[in-house]
């Protein structure tokens, strides 16, 4: 039996400079594939210790993006502390920042400064609109990212007007980026010898998640419009009423529909001059949706899903987030894990979700209390 390996980013260290949401989501995937992430906080603490949801005056938002990491508390404005974060940095592998552009530079810690300290290391720079660009300093939530880069446009029904994504997928998806960028440019320096800057622009990151609106734009030189939950090409594809509340029916191509037809007993809809190929089954959505719901009528969601699931097609229930995380599917996954805090008690989170089949998975740790590993992580540093 061959014994499992280190975790992927076991010997990594990363020096951990974010704050609130993008650039914490980064690191706490890096420190769930193996990393030693150094959380440099200042001495009142990062900002998101301070936002809610709390419990027990702990933030649980907090504890679930900074697990795995351990804290140490850093005034950058004073020379001795800038000192002791640049000889941190000389023995790490990655820096990750989310300051607005301009801030490193003028506090003596942006890319040359630690280059100097140590070529090898992947410096990556999380902000809103990137490093350079006539909207580079420009202030960025995920709100305005959301609005900005198109997707909130094509969110919503056509009534609703423009909706936010109810999760914050601006911040969420840049550090994603981004913990794919410093894991790829690991390989790069650990071949080379040679680091780089990582600029990773939660603006772009959106942009890059919209291939089928920018498909449509493209092909069709129509802006995308706001259709709610059906698919913008493909039909059926969408929310449906059944007797007790509504199911997702999700039909991709003519033999799917040719399979949907037949199990509703509708057959005849096969040669529909309305349904015949998707486009015209788009177009004229609206009757399709009526035939769906008049055979929905009358039955459950589960027995609706019974039926299509014995004929091989794809639909569910909707579920809330409570049932998503408590799910067998979650359990049998084991993406959801918790660690036990000492002020907030029993905590949970979501791992990062990638299996890495022959790594052993890094034991639970939770997330530090304010300085909490200061003397340990000064013991470990030694300049070069």
């Amino acid at each position: 039996m061959t014994t499992p390996a280190l975790p992927p980013l076991d010997g990594i260290r990363v020096v951990d400079l974010s704050r609130v949401l993008a650039g914490p989501f980064c690191t706490a995937l890096l420190a769930d594939a193996g990393a030693d992430v150094v959380k440099i906080e200042s001495k009142a603490g990062e900002d998101s210790r301070h936002l809610g949801p709390f419990r027990d005056g702990e933030s649980i938002y907090f504890d679930i993006l900074n697990r795995g990491k351990r804290s140490i508390a850093l005034d950058l404005k004073d020379t001795a502390d800038r000192e002791t974060l640049l000889r941190l940095i000389a023995g790490a592998d990655v820096v990750v920042e989310n300051f607005r552009p301009g801030v490193t530079t003028r506090l003596g810690i942006d890319y040359a400064a630690a280059r100097a300290r140590n070529p090898r290391l992947v410096y990556a720079s999380i902000s809103g609109f990137g490093q350079h660009g006539p909207m580079s300093r420009a202030a960025a939530y995920d709100l305005v990212v959301q609005a900005l880069s198109g997707v909130m446009s094509i969110t919503g029904t056509p009534d609703s007007g423009p909706t936010r994504l109810g999760e914050s997928f601006g911040d969420t998806v840049a550090g994603l980026f981004a913990a794919w960028g410093i894991s790829t440019a690991l390989l790069a320096a650990r071949a080379t010898g040679h680091g780089q800057h990582l600029d990773v622009a939660m603006f772009d990151s959106m942009l890059t998640m919209l291939p089928t609106a920018h498909s449509q734009l493209q092909a069709t030189g129509t802006t995308p419009a706001r259709v709610g939950n059906r698919h913008p090409v493909s039909t059926p594809f969408d929310t449906y009423r059944a007797d007790d509340g509504l199911f997702v029916l999700a039909v991709a191509g003519q033999k799917g529909f040719e399979t949907l037809a037949r199990t509703m007993g509708r057959a005849e809809l096969i040669t529909d001059p309305r349904f015949t190929d998707d486009t015209a089954r788009t177009r004229n959505e609206p009757a399709l949706r009526k035939e769906i719901e008049s055979w929905a009528a009358g039955r459950t969601v589960a027995q609706i899903l019974e039926v299509l699931d014995g004929a091989g097609l794809a639909g569910s229930e909707v579920w809330s987030v409570e049932q998503a995380l408590g799910s067998d599917q979650a359990r049998h996954r084991g993406v959801v894990e918790s660690f036990e805090h000492p002020v907030a008690g029993t905590v949970s989170y979501v791992r990062q979700p990638v299996v890495f089949g022959d790594s052993d998975r890094p034991a639970v740790r939770r997330s530090p209390l304010l300085d909490e590993h200061h003397d340990e992580i000064l013991a470990e540093i030694h300049p070069r």
